[in-house]
């Protein structure tokens, strides 16, 4: 049926009343919607309209898709999205280039740059520029933003241009397949950790630059998508950095949030003191929306949070259990550990992920959550990112996992009952993006 028919009809199927078409198209695989938007006029606006995704939250049919962002040469950055029931990826569009030209016109600190974005400049990078050797950030373009989800929608924040901290804000919406900018942030920050809670985006910590340097941020701020508007909440306190022993020691170690997770209805902030090339864990701290406060994370969740590499650790929620996956030291496997909030420990459910060690690759692993199962992300030698899901509920007991933690806890080896569930993983899903770096993820149900 050609699309100057459907034009020409007011209808979105002929025969039918709108309302029962928009059933109909709720009820197709949103893989299609790219294809199906192109019929017509009025099939793309409906595609594309609220009322659709309405309805399919109404008929508890939404899915939820991977979003994989990806690092090429130059510090390009380019978004794929996975359909895990079909097994079938699509590209995102590029992001915009915009350029920001000074202050004065934008209201954002320094210089800001946006047509080459990426985030190869490490945390280190950071923390010598605290030092005074900022010669590599000065060099960079762009780099740290942070990625965060809410209502829907994907979102890009901040990040250092030129060693500027910005606080503009992207969003990518799925239903119309376009990247728009937002409320910019309050606070111009790099390298900033986010987390969703109560449908609203959190953001704390990072990096600002002012006239003595880069600065570590204790602040933190809330963005509610109903609204549009960003608002602040109290700064996190680094209780920790405030018993430094000597004056010399609390200018030398910096403080800065390496993680956040939406957990059990409260905001949990690993955080680490920092002084060039060294790290020192001191637990956490915990947000609480209720109170609008914040109070000291539990001793051993913040002490026994592994942690991917210098400046993060990496964690997700599945089903409201809280794991984190502990690389071993050696090339080729990890551990997943699940946090026990009763016991305030961390203890080992899967003794053996099989990972491949990247020593320049920003994040040579990603954590997911959906289909309410736990994913882990991980390329291979050849280039291929494979999508590996954990099936725990039908290999994993608690008699296992008690016997694994009480190993671990005793300095032994983990249980052989653990090391011995080699068909724990599955490939769901894989894709070569060739000489590419895996960067973040983040999970949308629509």
């Amino acid at each position: 049926m050609s699309s100057s028919y459907h034009d020409e009809n007011p209808r979105l199927i002929s025969s039918l009343p709108d309302e029962i078409s928009l059933q109909i198209l709720a009820r197709l695989p949103r893989i299609h919607y790219l294809n199906v938007k192109m019929v017509s006029r009025s099939w793309k606006a409906a595609i594309t309209g609220p009322e659709i995704y309405r309805l399919r939250k109404e008929l508890g049919i939404t899915e939820e898709w991977l979003y994989i962002l990806t690092k090429i040469e130059e510090d390009k950055l380019l978004w794929y999205a996975l359909d895990p029931l079909s097994k079938l990826w699509q590209r995102l569009p590029p992001m915009p280039n915009v350029v920001y030209e000074d202050e004065s016109r934008k209201g954002l600190s320094g210089f800001c740059l946006w047509n080459v974005m990426g985030t190869s400049i490490k945390i280190a990078d950071v923390i010598r520029g605290w030092l005074g050797r900022r010669d590599a950030l000065d060099r960079m373009p762009f780099c740290g933003c942070a990625i965060g989800a809410v209502d829907g929608c994907l979102y890009v924040l901040g990040g250092l241009s030129r060693a500027s901290a910005m606080n503009c804000v992207w969003r990518y919406d799925p239903c119309v397949n376009l990247w728009q900018e937002v409320s910019s942030m309050t606070t111009g920050r790099a390298f900033c950790k986010t987390s969703l809670l109560n449908n609203k985006l959190y953001v704390v910590g990072g990096v600002s630059r002012d006239r003595g340097g880069l600065t570590p941020l204790q602040s933190a701020e809330v963005y509610d998508p109903d609204t549009g508007v960003w608002t602040q909440v109290p700064s996190m306190p680094f209780s920790k950095a405030q018993i430094l022993p000597t004056a010399f020691l609390a200018d030398l170690l910096k403080p800065i949030a390496t993680g956040m997770t939406s957990y059990r209805g409260r905001l949990c902030v690993p955080q680490s003191l920092y002084s060039w090339p060294f790290f020192v864990d001191v637990g956490g701290e915990i947000y609480d929306p209720d109170s609008n406060s914040w109070v000291d994370m539990p001793a051993g969740m913040g002490e026994g949070w592994p942690a991917k590499q210098a400046g993060t650790k990496l964690s997700v929620v599945v089903n409201g259990e809280l794991y984190a996956l502990d690389p071993s030291s050696s090339l080729d496997d990890g551990k997943i550990k699940i946090y026990n909030h009763q016991e305030d420990a961390w203890k080992i459910i899967i003794g053996k992920v099989p990972l491949h060690d990247f020593a320049d690759s920003e994040s040579p692993y990603l954590l997911a959550g959906f289909l309410g199962k736990l994913h882990v992300i991980t390329k291979d030698v050849n280039n291929d990112t494979a999508v590996m899901q954990a099936d725990l509920q039908n290999h994993m007991s608690p008699s296992s996992l008690t016997s694994s933690s009480a190993a671990n806890s005793a300095g032994q080896s983990v249980d052989t009952s653990v090391e011995a569930e080699t068909d724990i993983w599955k490939v769901i899903a894989s894709k070569n993006f060739g000489g590419a770096e895996l960067v973040s993820c983040q999970v949308l149900d629509i």
